[in-house]
């Protein structure tokens, strides 16, 4: 990466798929070694395998979803790389700032953002600001960020080392990390930062992930969300 380009703003993270090995299928098969009897079946009708991942979820037989794979390619903001990786369940390999540039793209939010916190600790509620508090945030990070990145230039034309030169860039400059998981973990991840609580921006990365995850695995999301078979789906709307 050049050192002499024009820092770019974005408001939003990616969440690429780069590989899943995981199945509905998979889920059922790993249940059914306990039986020996269809641990080796190749295929299965989709009403049994929904049936027996009902039953599996409903009793909390987990192991089963354990022997899947999922691995993202995450861009998000630095500040929000450090919250997702208090999930140590989850495998992860990170750009170097140490060794490479960092990316010229930096995180400002969004206009429908919520900006005004009210509440006690753990209890907070979050509220949309009004224009003139969206218009300080988004030019008082513009003008920060401009500064540090202003910054990081001229120390690396210096001839400062990239992991001197990084200490002055702010949390807000975007990352890129691979995050490997289980189902049974990713499931869990969704359930906190999907969650109307979590950090407005880690729901962004986890809702893209669950869109990912339920059209690798539709049935197990669906029962995970505790929808309705599709059996039962498809008769409410013969009714």
């Amino acid at each position: 990466m050049n050192i002499d380009g024009k820092p770019e703003f974005v408001s939003k993270s990616s969440v690429e798929l780069y590989r899943a090995s995981a199945s509905d299928l998979d889920v059922a098969r790993a249940a059914w070694v306990s039986q020996d009897a269809n641990s080796s079946v190749k295929e299965a009708e989709p009403g049994r395998v929904e049936g027996l991942v009902r039953f599996l979820w409903r009793n909390r037989h987990t192991s089963p979803f354990e022997h899947g794979q999922f691995t993202f390619i995450v861009r998000t903001p630095l500040f929000v790389a450090r919250e997702f990786m208090r999930h140590r369940t989850f495998s992860f390999n990170e750009i170097s700032g140490r060794y490479t540039v960092m990316p010229e793209v930096f995180y400002i939010p969004g206009a429908n953002r919520p900006l005004v916190q009210h509440g006690k600790i753990g209890a907070y509620r979050f509220g949309t600001g009004d224009d003139k508090q969206v218009a300080l945030v988004r030019d008082t990070i513009t003008q920060v960020t401009l500064t540090a990145h202003s910054a990081y230039q001229d120390l690396l034309k210096a001839g400062i080392a990239r992991e001197v030169a990084r200490d002055v860039l702010p949390v807000n400059v975007m990352t890129t990390f691979w995050a490997t998981a289980n189902p049974r973990n990713l499931m869990h991840f969704l359930s906190l930062r999907s969650a109307e609580d979590a950090l407005y921006e880690i729901r962004d990365v986890a809702e893209q992930m669950e869109a990912h995850f339920s059209r690798t695995m539709p049935i197990t999301h669906r029962v995970w969300r505790g929808s309705p078979s599709a059996s039962d789906a498809d008769n409410e709307s013969q009714g």
